[in-house]
């Protein structure tokens, strides 16, 4: 959300704040100050303000609602002599009253997003290694070289300014050699999807990797707001730094609001699947070997979600004969859509109708 989205944004809310507060005035009988003293005052106990990712002002005025509804029967017997009550009920009679609370909570809202909706990432998790066993490099948020080694400034990480693992980020912080006191930089996006593309993702070997990495560099630069688009992160290492890597994810998004993490592999059955050497062999033996494979890459992905709560979309050859189709699966988590307006509605039904 751009600066000066933002201030506009608030200009409006001031505006109609300004025009229905006459029309509130008259039907509560506060000032403009106890009113808002009201509206305001409770915000850190109806919200976990510290913890709770907040994503847009529906979704505050949603939260808001069940905050003040789970205070007022935490109350009990008491709660009807409380203030918040009378606020309530207030709220429940009067449809202007409702409209000004709620602009007047999307105002806060807006005034503290950046801090409210940004949820951050833990120590561990800000730490990612990509890359083939000769060829692998580090996405850091905020890396710096130590003992040898690379690292995050821990202190930092929260007030990186950038969407966490969007494009921005990584053209912020580049990539990291490991053990090397040597940073990989981009001075564009370009830059970036070439190196991307053309070093990272080329060495795979795979031509359906290529390909959607093409369509890839195509959504961004076709994005109205390339900086802000969700990385395409190939080959997540699970062992980290680990020469010996245990398994690879062929491609990793991580949504830069909530940081769920989605995996997409391209399982082909020539390289997945694929049983060599068969001839002379049991059927028994064949069949033997077939579940070993296939074992193996479940457990793969039973461990990413496990250590990394990655959920995985696996792909086999008839998925893989239409890579548009698979693109467009992925652009669901490269555009991920928000669903706070039907979420404070649902809210406030159930808000109207508490007694």
């Amino acid at each position: 959300m751009a600066y000066t989205v933002v201030s506009k944004e608030l200009a409006a809310k001031t505006r109609k704040l300004n025009k229905l507060l006459d029309d509130v005035l008259k039907v509560t009988g506060f000032t403009k100050q106890q009113f808002h003293a009201k509206i305001g005052g409770k915000n850190a106990d109806f919200i976990d303000i510290k913890n709770e990712v907040i994503l847009d002002p529906d979704h505050f005025v949603a939260l808001w609602m069940e905050g003040m509804v789970k205070y007022l029967d935490d109350l009990g017997d008491r709660k009807e002599s409380s203030k918040y009550y009378e606020l309530l009920q207030l709220l429940q009679k009067h449809e202007v009253v409702r409209e000004y609370t709620f602009t007047f909570l999307e105002r806060t809202y807006l005034r503290f997003f950046t801090e409210l909706s940004k949820k951050r990432p833990t120590v561990d998790e800000a730490v990612m290694w990509i890359g083939q066993k000769n060829a692998s490099y580090g996405l850091l948020v905020t890396p710096r070289f130590s003992n040898g080694n690379w690292e995050n400034d821990n202190s930092e990480i929260r007030r990186f300014k950038k969407n966490y693992w969007t494009i921005g980020h990584v053209l912020e912080t580049g990539l990291v050699v490991p053990s090397v006191e040597e940073k990989i930089v981009f001075h564009d996006i370009e830059q970036y999807l070439s190196f991307f593309k053309n070093t990272m993702v080329r060495a795979s070997g795979s031509q359906y990797e290529l390909e959607i990495a093409q369509k890839y560099c195509d959504f961004v630069r076709n994005s109205d707001d390339p900086e802000n688009v969700p990385l395409l992160i190939p080959e997540f290492r699970y062992g980290g730094i680990a020469d010996n890597h245990k398994y690879r994810l062929d491609f990793t998004i991580i949504d830069p609001k909530t940081l769920n993490k989605y995996g997409f592999e391209l399982s082909p059955w020539s390289t997945h699947g694929y049983l060599k050497g068969t001839k002379g062999k049991l059927q028994k033996e064949i069949n033997a070997e077939a579940q070993q494979n296939f074992e193996k890459e479940m457990a793969k992905h039973k461990e990413y979600f496990k250590k990394f709560e990655i959920f995985v979309l696996i792909y086999t050859d008839k998925d893989l004969a239409n890579i548009n189709g698979i693109f467009a699966d992925m652009e669901n988590y490269l555009n991920p859509s928000s669903t706070q307006t039907q979420l404070k509605f649902h809210v406030l039904d159930d808000f109207l109708k508490y007694s």
